[in-house]
């Protein structure tokens, strides 16, 4: 058997402890230990056999481990992480803010290239997967349209946007993909969809004593850049009710792409033949789904870094055979 992969967790938020839980699940791994920026012996982690260490001591650890994987927040923690945790180890993480993507691809991948270490960016659902299954759409039908919808999930930002407004005592938002726009895609059409069109909102809100509801309400709904483009239902409830039925976080959502395919491209205006790939994802908990993903490409880092390939990499430079620990002739008979 050979020698398991030795993993790092930086952070231990929701998603550290999702990594933690996914890493025991999987044999060909080993968990050196959560890496803590608050005092070790305040965290008590899930497994009690997992060890905690100070953030600062990272550096002592730099031979102990085979992929430090990121859980910080893409805001403010991994702009600064990723490229300083990738000149000492190779790394995975989740940064999630897609129009600053290149810029943070760049510097990363100057300072792992440097040291000659590996490091995965921007891995998990999205983007990660359903970034992946846009490319595949794109590729296989060029001809065509691609639509994402997110949804039924909680929105961590637009919830905290919610709790920010005076009168609030707390809530939760939930993005749900529009069902009459899904329809359409899934007919094959390729309709031309705006914001208000693709997704709704829907807010569960508990407010404060003496809060003026349509106030609180209208604030909300017209609050710029998260709630005016969308169709947004305000629901008022109990702290009860909000800790009772809305302390999950499911997420998903779908990646279609509507194209056609045939000679000539359409018939009387009509495409020859209508073609549709719909990829969807169904999650009752968001935080341990994206742990299990970057733990996945966790496996395909340790791999390509023992093989001399360096730099900062995506998900769409790694081979899908990396990410599973069974052979390649494994692969071959039972998948293929």
């Amino acid at each position: 058997m050979s020698t398991p992969i030795r993993i790092g967790i930086a952070g231990y938020g929701n998603l550290g402890r999702g990594v933690e839980a996914s890493v025991l699940q999987n044999p060909d791994m080993t968990l050196v230990g959560v890496f803590t920026r608050r005092a070790p012996e305040t965290l008590t982690p899930a497994h009690p056999d997992t060890k905690v260490f100070a953030w600062d001591s990272l550096t002592e650890h730099t031979g102990d481990i085979d992929v430090l994987i990121l859980c910080g927040g893409s805001a403010s923690d991994l702009p600064e992480q990723g490229p300083e945790l990738a000149r000492l180890f190779n790394t995975v993480d989740s940064f999630d803010t897609h129009a600053r993507i290149p810029e943070y691809f760049a510097k990363v991948d100057a300072s792992a290239a440097v040291s000659a270490h590996t490091a995965l960016i921007s891995t998990g659902w999205d983007p990660g997967l359903f970034s992946l299954n846009r490319l595949y759409g794109e590729a296989v039908l060029p001809q065509g349209e691609t639509y994402t919808f997110w949804g039924r999930g909680v929105s961590q930002g637009h919830s905290d946007a919610i709790r920010r407004v005076p009168g609030v005592a707390g809530g939760v938002q939930y993005t749900l993909p529009a069902e009459p726009a899904i329809a359409a895609v899934r007919n094959g059409e390729q309709p031309e969809l705006t914001t208000r069109e693709k997704h709704t909102r829907e807010c569960f809100v508990v407010l404060e004593d003496g809060a003026d509801p349509a106030a609180v309400a209208e604030a909300i709904v017209t609050m710029p850049n998260y709630f005016d483009d969308y169709d947004t239902t305000v629901n008022f409830i109990s702290a009860e009710e909000l800790a009772r039925d809305h302390s999950a976080m499911p997420h998903g959502g779908f990646v279609m792409r509507s194209g056609s395919t045939g000679l000539g491209a359409t018939v009387e205006g009509e495409p020859v033949h209508r073609q549709v790939i719909e990829y969807g994802l169904t999650l009752a908990d968001n935080p341990s789904f994206t742990a299990s993903a970057l733990v996945a490409y966790a496996r395909a880092v340790a791999r390509l870094a023992a093989s001399g390939t360096h730099g900062a990499k995506t998900v769409f430079d790694i081979a899908p055979g990396l990410l599973s620990p069974r052979s390649a002739a494994e692969l071959r008979a039972d998948l293929l």
